[in-house]
């Protein structure tokens, strides 16, 4: 499938062929709630009924703002989070959101996006832990 923008133009989100949705934000961008509730209507809209899991690559975010974090928490079409980050920024944005935020489905911090993509498609009836950055 095609990315399409989110709204606000922040990034971009994606139905793969293997049912991940891919969501990627855009090098150095300040994610606002409304940036944060657009993504989160695209991924509703792109799942329809059914749930995905999603890859969130955050790699270049600058920082992601209280509101963000809190639309972040919503349920959503997610049926669990890979955060994929690769600095020690990326890091301390995904800890700071799962240490404040209970995230709305499984959700976990990777550095490594093959890790990241076994772990989106060991499906639910495995052992996922709790929410924790890896």
């Amino acid at each position: 499938m095609t990315a399409r923008t989110v709204p606000g133009g922040k990034g971009t989100l994606e139905l793969a062929d293997a049912g991940i949705l891919h969501l990627r934000w855009e090098r150095g961008v300040q994610i606002e709630a409304g940036d944060a509730q657009g993504a989160m209507n695209l991924v509703n809209e792109l799942s329809g009924a059914a749930s995905h899991p999603m890859l969130v690559d955050m790699a270049t975010t600058a920082s992601v703002s209280r509101g963000a974090r809190a639309v972040f928490a919503k349920p959503c079409a997610a049926s669990r989070i890979a955060l994929l980050g690769s600095s020690p920024v990326d890091r301390v944005i995904a800890n700071f959101f799962l240490g404040v935020h209970t995230p709305p489905c499984p959700t976990r911090f990777f550095t490594s996006r093959e890790e990241a993509l076994a772990w989106l498609g060991s499906g639910p009836g495995q052992d996922l832990g709790s929410s924790t950055a890896k």
